[in-house]
């Protein structure tokens, strides 16, 4: 996405040449090849070691680090092969969509309206603000020894980058899309419609109500 975005702001005349249908393809499936791949070595070594000890983690789920406070093994060949697939899973990523962002500040900055820039460094902003956050929760996990964090610390990164960015990424990204927030507007607006009818309804049914009563009163006294 953000060579996407690279391509859109510094070469927007060359977009639909450069991000065409075969280059779509080939960054889907090295995506899905690595994320595949990888972490299939870090299971292997996993299933080789010792648990000797006890079978419950201190944890939400199943993962990485609990997992090596329990071994009984020697785990410095596991978190060698954690720190170096952590290079290829997260660092290069991390610094490709760093280099290319600085290439798409230098170029906002240099756009002559104040408009402009505004909506393209918004346009960013929302991507660059959860990559940060998953990319340095995930990184302080799989390449921190797991000995220098408490298991609170580990539990509340684990939390972070599992459930509150996916979250996230849907709302994030939608309220960027012009239809979703004018939908979005208009469902609030019926909402209010809907209320402030309904609030008139209940006091219009309480004033007929309280004329009768009144009406028999004056005819009684007459």
């Amino acid at each position: 996405m953000s060579y996407d975005r690279y391509v859109a702001v510094c070469k927007p005349l060359h977009y639909h040449y450069i991000m065409d249908l075969r280059l779509q393809l080939q960054l889907v499936i090295c995506s899905w090849f690595f994320s595949w791949t990888i972490p299939i070595i870090s299971v292997a070594m996993l299933s080789q070691l010792d648990f000797c000890d006890s079978n419950i983690i201190d944890h939400f789920f199943c993962d990485f680090a609990p997992l090596l406070h329990i071994s009984c093994s020697d785990i410095t060949y596991v978190e060698l092969e954690a720190l170096l697939a952590s290079l290829l899973l997260f660092i290069f990523p991390f610094s490709f969509i760093t280099v290319t962002y600085i290439y798409i500040f230098h170029t906002i900055l240099k756009i002559p309206s104040t408009s402009g820039k505004q909506k393209t460094f918004l346009t960013c902003s929302s991507h660059l603000t959860v990559v940060c956050t998953f990319y340095g929760t995930m990184i302080t996990l799989y390449m921190v020894p797991s000995t220098v964090r408490s298991p609170e610390v580990t539990k509340s990164l684990s939390l972070l980058y599992a459930v509150v960015t996916p979250f996230l990424n849907p709302i994030i990204y939608s309220l960027r899309n012009t239809e979703i927030r004018s939908t979005l507007k208009k469902w609030i607006q019926r909402s209010k419609h809907k209320g402030t009818t309904m609030r008139c309804g209940h006091e219009t049914i309480g004033d007929t109500a309280v004329l009768p009563s009144r009406t028999t009163r004056s005819v009684r006294f007459r």
